[in-house]
């Protein structure tokens, strides 16, 4: 049926929507399954997921995508956001700020003695963030959560533990959304707190390319889940990854295995090289 616009201007704005709707479902970003990156998680036993955002191509891959909008506990990756509170709310004055060590001796010797954010984000230091949750208590940790959008946003379970054996749970491609923001500085945080996570974040950094990634390991439902999130930027390119491993029965490759199979992955598609 062919509208007349002049006996029926009410036609303009059905057409308008029209247009948007079909430039939106265009604009959509590309996806791409790769049911072949099975072999890597079969090597190590584990079960898992893995998207990686190709920002140049606005491109997603996805091993396993019905898991990627599946909740986990975050783990140590919350260190992420807790970095940007902590130093936001102003608990600490920057990474290089020491805090004295308790005095409690704990599974990692790297944890046992006087420590600084840098250290103890490489460490995964554990009393360390959980003393800086304290610090920011949960009146402003819940408001901070909440204007960033992290995960399912519940902060129940203890204000030094809700991430860890709380409620607080985060889907794989959350992980990426939070990572891209970071990057591109649209966080709701201040660019000096965002520019001090983006540096102490770096794992590898040379000549091709900067990695920037962060592990977790928890427990959830009777399985052991295992993290490994972060970003490389190369000379013309960003790539945003996500990888989480679970497994009913640990075995000693387990935390090598988040690093290992995302770093293959991410060799295999360009952005390690």
């Amino acid at each position: 049926m062919i509208l007349n616009l002049k006996q029926k201007p009410v036609a303009i704005f059905v057409l308008l929507l029209i247009l948007i709707a079909t430039s939106s479902f265009n604009n959509l970003p590309n996806e791409v399954i790769r049911d072949d990156f099975k072999k890597f998680y079969d090597k190590y036993n584990v079960q898992g997921s893995f998207v990686i955002y190709n920002q140049n191509k606005d491109e997603y891959t996805y091993y396993n995508k019905e898991q990627i909008s599946q909740f986990f506990t975050p783990a140590s990756t919350f260190k992420i956001c807790n970095t940007l509170i902590s130093l936001d709310s102003k608990v600490i004055s920057d990474e290089n700020a020491i805090i004295k060590w308790d005095g409690k001796e704990r599974q990692n010797p790297a944890w046992n003695h006087d420590t600084n954010m840098r250290q103890a984000f490489k460490n995964s230091t554990v009393w360390f963030y959980q003393e800086m949750a304290r610090r920011v208590g949960e009146t402003r940790m819940k408001e901070s959560i909440e204007r960033a959008h992290y995960g399912n946003k519940d902060i129940s379970g203890g204000i030094d533990a809700f991430w860890l054996t709380g409620s607080l749970r985060v889907t794989p491609n959350q992980q990426i959304d939070f990572l891209r923001k970071l990057q591109s500085g649209k966080l709701p945080f201040s660019k000096s707190s965002m520019d001090i996570l983006k540096d102490i974040m770096v794992v590898d950094n040379n000549p091709n390319y900067v990695l920037r990634a962060k592990t977790g390991s928890g427990k959830q439902d009777g399985k052991y889940i295992g993290w490994y999130v972060g970003y490389v930027t190369t000379k013309d390119n960003v790539f945003y990854f996500s990888n989480c491993i679970q497994t009913t029965e640990k075995n000693p490759d387990f935390n090598n295995a988040r690093i290992e199979i995302s770093n293959i992955i991410l060799g295999e598609m360009g952005a390690l090289k």
